[in-house]
């Protein structure tokens, strides 16, 4: 897997310019934000980066091979431009029929109209290098064909893009990539991505000032909603961006994880239940198995895929419902434990955690552990209040309801000691149970610290909660 980084061209020479600032700058400036941005959405990196700039004499040394194989021309001017009447009827294949060329300015020195660049003689205020044909620079489809040259050879399996670089862009890779290989067919596979679209029919864009960033979206969301709210539309159909959509993604992602929670509560025997039909469950699971390879194996039909898995778990929370109104009985742990693990399994491949479905990026850290715990210990508290609470009670009534309550302070210090395999410690003054119940002989405070918390922090400093607690 290969990715091209376009690190000069119109536009970067441009907006460089406006900013008083070299081209190479602002380009690897907006590189590492974009490889931020991908690694955020949980996006995995290419194999290899490779950059324009770094390749420059690797895209003359393609750029001579297909003039020297009769496909393209040096102008007086400096330019050197494909000849496409030179390809016959070959141009024009991908997309059917190709547009016709646009109108060209009255200095032009191209040969024919559909002509297109290679290499760009140099201009005032742009970055140039020394090439056969005088300084310069090269053009933008040429890049590419080199790149996945030097990486791939005379044959490609998959190219992948927008939809918007099939033509030109992608249509005039595969004549120069045939032109210079002489192959017959250069690429296998065109993978042309969808665009995010707003209000149904204009394309998110800077243009049009439209948009939403990465990062703007993921301070209220998580990477996993995104990720599932494109897999429910085909990844070369466009995708409408809207609040109903993502919330409806969010609502799914919460569905399953839920599901998984409860299968697990009912193989542990955690949750109330009786038995189940097995036997229809196990098909169901097979079905789905099938129905998701079927759904990838045709040109990557995620939505179909998404929905075959979200059958199965409505199928598999209708048998929970149904086992939960029973008395009682015989469980069927296997077959919960087999879909949970297909389920999570699916979701893994295609990038979406079940397990951080509620966290938006910046929403963990030590902020949230320590609401998290505190809200745990003061349940913990009034539990213990409870417990010690005799109220009226005298005597051999007062000794009989603490012996009832007994239960509920063994279940509080079992949390206190499981709590502490964490790291988290809870520390309580005894008090004494006199004849009028539990008496507080002195203040009495409770001290938490995690090892998470601390490494968050400055050596210097303490994660500490501090409150009255009850404790015998």
């Amino acid at each position: 897997m290969v990715m091209g980084v376009t690190d000069v061209d119109d536009k970067i020479i441009k907006r460089a310019n406006e900013m008083n600032v070299s081209p190479a700058s602002l380009a690897n400036l907006y590189e590492e934000d974009f490889k931020q941005d991908m690694a955020a959405l949980k996006v995995l990196p290419p194999t290899v980066y490779l950059r324009v700039t770094d390749n420059i004499p690797q895209i003359i040394a393609f750029i001579e091979g297909v003039i020297a194989r009769g496909h393209a021309y040096c102008t007086a001017k400096g330019n050197v431009y494909f000849d496409l009447q030179s390809r016959g009827d070959k141009y024009g294949r991908l997309v059917g029929v190709a547009p016709g060329p646009v109108g060209e300015p009255v200095d032009s020195d191209k040969r024919h109209p559909s002509d297109f660049a290679l290499w760009k003689a140099v201009k005032p205020q742009e970055p140039a290098w020394a090439s056969p044909w005088g300084n310069g620079r090269p053009g933008w489809h040429i890049e590419c064909s080199t790149i996945c040259s030097l990486v791939f050879g005379s044959h490609l399996d998959i190219h992948s893009g927008g939809i918007d670089l099939a033509f030109p862009h992608h249509e005039n890779e595969i004549a120069q990539c045939e032109a210079f290989h002489q192959c017959r067919q250069w690429g296998n596979y065109f993978l042309h991505a969808g665009h995010l679209h707003v209000k149904g029919k204009e394309k998110m864009s800077k243009s049009l000032k439209n948009y939403i960033t990465i990062k703007d979206f993921l301070r209220a969301a998580s990477p996993d909603v995104f990720r599932l709210f494109c897999l429910r539309s085909g990844y070369r159909s466009a995708v409408d961006y809207g609040d109903g959509a993502l919330l409806e993604a969010q609502r799914l992602l919460h569905a399953v994880a839920a599901f998984a929670e409860d299968a697990r509560a009912y193989m542990r025997g955690q949750l109330a239940g009786g038995p189940v039909q097995e036997d229809a469950l196990w098909e169901s699971l097979g079905r789905t198995k099938g129905a998701v390879q079927e759904a990838l194996a045709d040109d990557f039909n995620t939505p179909g895929a998404v929905d075959a898995v979200m059958g199965l778990v409505h199928h598999g929370n209708r048998q929970l419902k149904a086992a939960s109104e029973e008395p009682g009985g015989p469980r069927s742990p296997a077959v919960f434990g087999a879909i949970v693990s297909y389920v999570e399994q699916f979701f893994e491949t295609v990038g979406v955690s079940l397990v951080d479905r509620q966290c938006a990026a910046g929403a963990g850290g030590p902020a949230v552990l320590h609401s998290v715990v505190e809200e745990l210990v003061r349940f913990r508290l009034k539990v213990r209040q409870f417990a010690l609470a005799t109220g009226e009670a005298s005597g051999e009534a007062q000794r009989q309801q603490l012996l009832e309550r007994r239960p509920l302070l063994e279940a509080c210090d079992a949390l206190r000691r499981d709590l502490a395999a964490h790291g988290v410690s809870i520390k309580e003054q005894h008090v004494h149970v006199g004849a009028t119940g539990p008496e507080d002989r002195r203040p009495q405070t409770r001290e938490l610290r995690t090892r998470e918390a601390q490494s968050a922090l400055s050596p210097d400093k303490s994660f500490i909660l501090k409150f009255p607690v009850v404790a015998v």
